[in-house]
């Protein structure tokens, strides 16, 4: 039986595994080429012969050597043919095929960053080669197992040491290089699920966002969008903290709303837009009390107006409502005057009369001096004000 703590070196292994499934997968396509290759020379008088048949020691035939080695499984060999070559013939215009071929070769012995190298030198500096895209595939494909888990080897034994940032670079590369494509679109999406996977909501709402922008007509557009609002709602931390990201999730949702309404009522949207307001209610409830806390009650009433008057039905207006009179009695007459109708508000939201002896208690207790991790619920908030927005995010969310 396996037990839990044998979990990282399981990634490691799946990783290690998926890369040497590449490794055979690119070996049998390059034999397949090789093989036809063979086929593909056409000499002096207009006949087809194998490159070897053509001239044997032409770049051409020792770079066919080379392939035929890895595709027969020699990576070793095909490594030494491969550095030969490129040692002999520096300026060929085969250069690019030598590089991949010996990446390919790297990678095969299992060694994907050191084979990195000369995938990066192909892209550089032969951007107009025909295997200029397949190098930046191999790039993809080591920076999904990197993303998914997999470490970079220690000097060549261990595999120890983080590879998260190798991933995020290539990711981003790949989407440069090859702008508009399939393989960038691939790019970003795994790029944006990363950073979703690894809780950097900020991060991933950026690149939800871009995703949505450059690929309007993905499939994956859908679940991009959803992600997006997700990531917006998981990066509000509490009503002490930012609430930009609420803004911007609730339009989000407006928008999936009107462009694929179906969608929207399978995620709840109804129910997240609720949950918005709320957090946002009580962002500004929060306001006010640590206005009241530091002996500015005009700034706090100027919150609690417009508490009341962005979001009436919310909880945070009630309580506001129903701790008012001590705010107000704080008040300069002059800024009495132009306060909205608080004891009719009391009275038509909360049936409640207003007495002089109502100065019970403030809008909210003193802030926390430590603030509690986040997913907590915060100390200086009043009972009743939703939790933070980490709690926005549905279970199961695609």
């Amino acid at each position: 039986m396996i037990s839990h703590t044998d979990s990282p070196r399981l990634s490691v292994l799946r990783g290690t595994a998926l890369l040497q499934r590449s490794a055979v997968a690119l070996t049998l396509a390059l034999c397949a080429g090789a093989l036809g290759q063979e086929s593909l020379q056409l000499s002096a008088d207009d006949a087809w012969v194998t490159p070897a048949d053509a001239d044997p020691n032409s770049p051409a035939s020792q770079l066919h050597q080379a392939k035929l080695a890895l595709a027969r499984g020699d990576a070793s060999r095909a490594f030494n043919l491969a550095t030969g070559w490129l040692d002999r013939f520096p300026a060929d215009p085969l250069r690019a095929h030598a590089l991949l071929l010996r990446g390919d070769a790297i990678l095969a012995q299992g060694d994907e960053y050191k084979a990195l190298y000369d995938y990066e030198e192909l892209v550089r500096l032969y951007p107009q080669s025909d295997v200029f895209v397949i190098a930046l595939q191999r790039e993809y494909e080591i920076a999904k197992a990197y993303s998914n888990g997999l470490r970079r080897k220690f000097f060549g034994t261990f595999r120890w040491i983080n590879a998260d940032d190798e991933a995020v670079e290539f990711f981003i590369r790949i989407q440069e290089r090859l702008p508009g494509s399939e393989l960038a679109e691939k790019a970003g999406m795994e790029l944006a699920d990363f950073y979703f996977r690894t809780a950097e909501m900020r991060m991933a709402a950026d690149a939800y966002d871009l995703f949505v922008q450059n690929y309007p007509r993905s499939p994956q557009v859908i679940k991009a969008r959803l992600r997006l609002i997700y990531s917006l709602c998981a990066a509000y931390k509490g009503p002490l903290y930012d609430a930009r990201g609420l803004f911007e999730a609730s339009e989000r949702l407006k928008e999936l709303q009107a462009l694929d309404p179906i969608t929207a009522q399978k995620v709840g949207a109804d129910a997240l837009l609720v949950r918005i307001y709320e957090s946002e209610a009580s962002k500004l409830l929060s306001e006010a009390g640590w206005y009241e806390y530091m002996n500015d009650p005009i700034s706090g009433e100027v919150f609690v107006r417009a508490l009341v008057a962005k979001y009436p039905k919310s909880i945070a207006a009630l309580l506001a409502l129903k701790h008012i009179p001590q705010l107000f009695a704080k008040l300069p007459p002059e800024v009495q005057k132009g306060c909205p109708d608080y004891p009719a508000l009391r009275k038509s939201l909360l049936g409640l009369e207003w007495r002089a002896n109502d100065a019970t208690s403030a809008v909210v207790e003193p802030p926390a001096v430590n603030a509690p991790p986040v997913g907590e619920p915060h100390s200086d908030t009043l009972p009743g004000v939703p939790s933070p927005a980490p709690a926005l995010v549905p279970a199961g969310a695609p």
